[in-house]
């Protein structure tokens, strides 16, 4: 790799103003995005069954409402490859503005589809087919936001902690779509089910419009101003990318296994289990998943701050082991019964995985030439929707109901966790090294 660093044509305190704008304007859109994609997987758990699939006995009932939740997964690899080609071709910042849109018109009008009992299955089916609008924003969405921050970092020596700050955007989005969620499970009462889930997918619109203005003043990044003046713009960069980098798109996604798929059960499978399997209130579990967002609004930044002075893979390593035992802790706890032990078990549910989601922005795209970056690590960070996250929920209630013990969902945990361990052992790091010229892809 070259030496030679990409500038920006501005003085040091006007770069250090871009950067604090583009990181804001990043962890904003994400905080936005994830809102509008977290708010849908509290309700899966907590409403839809009952609105959208009322026939059906409990445990169906379940299975299909995560089911329509499994379709945003699917659409999250063909929002990055859309999303990725244009990140690559027009620039970061457009795209960006773009998937915002996108995400916000989707959560909104998963606000006014009727249930059941006014429409029948087309309930579900619009439901299915909004779902899938909001998971290609989503798709699009990280690959431009982790990049229209860490492209701005001038030093090598912060790019971990700098790539968090977007990641950062998850636990607040869970904070306020579960802060709003019980807000407005304690205001409208008994009348929760009939209207009061809809309002906070009604609000995503006002964040949409904030998140709009803070995107519209961001600069282009000068890693791809620089790209476009050398004239090294790709015509299809996600074909591309897939032909001279694919061991990172591979690699990429399989390191979010012990991630990703943990994730999912403990912030939207818990809620199911929470509240029919352990006979918890819906306010325990949803005020346990906020403390434990909380949390993770210091120990995300402070895993990719220690992922810039030990290596991106050692601290992904020291994550990915850490989750694969606390899933067999994590079942102990709820296992017991206890209400004490379930909140304690939730509220640390996060921490394992933020000691991957810290580091884990700057590793996969730092892997990813420039001219290719948007479209391979948005496919390689999308994808492991498909293999983790999408069907961790349905595997969780499916291996619960098959053998009525969470122990096998923690071994189902480990199993994740040993395929990421394999995987970031096997991934390039690139921690501490000039990212803004071209790798030989």
């Amino acid at each position: 790799m070259s030496a030679t660093t990409v500038s920006s044509g501005l003085t040091d305190a006007e770069h250090s103003k871009q950067l604090r704008k583009a990181v804001i304007a990043a962890t904003v859109g994400t905080t936005i995005e994830w809102y509008d994609f977290f708010i849908y997987g509290t309700a899966a758990g907590l409403v839809f069954p009952n609105l959208f699939f009322p026939n059906s006995d409990p445990l169906v009932g379940t299975l299909a409402a995560f089911s329509t939740y499994f379709i945003g997964f699917v659409g999250r690899p063909i929002g990055a490859a859309i999303f990725g080609h244009y990140g690559d071709r027009i620039g970061r910042k457009a795209t960006l503005i773009t998937t915002l849109l996108l995400m916000g018109i989707a959560t909104f009008l998963i606000a006014l589809v009727p249930g059941y009992e006014s429409i029948g299955i087309w309930g579900a089916v619009i439901l299915t087919l909004l779902r899938m609008l909001q998971g290609i924003g989503v798709g699009g969405e990280w690959g431009g936001s982790v990049l229209i921050a860490m492209e701005w970092s001038k030093g090598h020596g912060n790019r971990g902690l700098v790539a968090s700050w977007p990641q950062f955007g998850v636990p607040c989005g869970i904070f306020l779509s579960n802060a709003v969620m019980l807000a407005f499970s304690a205001w409208s009462g008994a009348d929760f089910v009939a209207w009061g889930w809809r309002v906070p997918f009604l609000l995503s619109i006002v964040l949409v419009g904030i998140g709009l203005w803070i995107r519209v003043g961001i600069l282009e990044t000068p890693v791809f101003k620089q790209l476009v003046q050398d004239n090294k713009i790709e015509k299809a960069p996600i074909l591309e990318v897939v032909k001279k980098q694919p061991k990172q798109i591979i690699l990429s996604a399989l390191i979010r296994m012990a991630e990703q798929a943990p994730f999912y059960i403990f912030t939207a499978f818990i809620f199911a289990y929470g509240t029919g399997t352990l006979h918890m209130s819906r306010e325990l579990v949803l005020s346990s998943v906020l403390a434990a967002s909380l949390l993770s609004f210091v120990s995300i930044p402070l895993s990719g701050h220690l992922s810039d002075k030990i290596g991106r893979r050692k601290m992904y390593l020291i994550g990915a082991a850490v989750t694969g035992v606390f899933g067999f802790i994590y079942f102990a706890l709820l296992g017991s019964g206890s209400p004490t032990l379930v909140v304690i078990a939730i509220v640390l549910s996060l921490i394992p995985h933020d000691m991957m989601y810290g580091p884990q922005a700057a590793l996969i795209a730092e892997a990813f030439t420039p001219r290719l970056r948007y479209s391979g690590a948005s496919l390689g960070y999308q994808l492991a929707s498909i293999i983790a996250g999408g069907p961790a929920p349905l595997i969780a209630t499916a291996l619960f109901a098959a053998y009525h013990t969470g122990y096998a969902v923690a071994i189902y945990i480990a199993g994740c966790a040993i395929v990421s361990l394999i995987s970031a052992a096997m991934m390039p790091d690139y921690t501490g090294q000039d990212i803004s010229a071209e790798y030989d892809a």
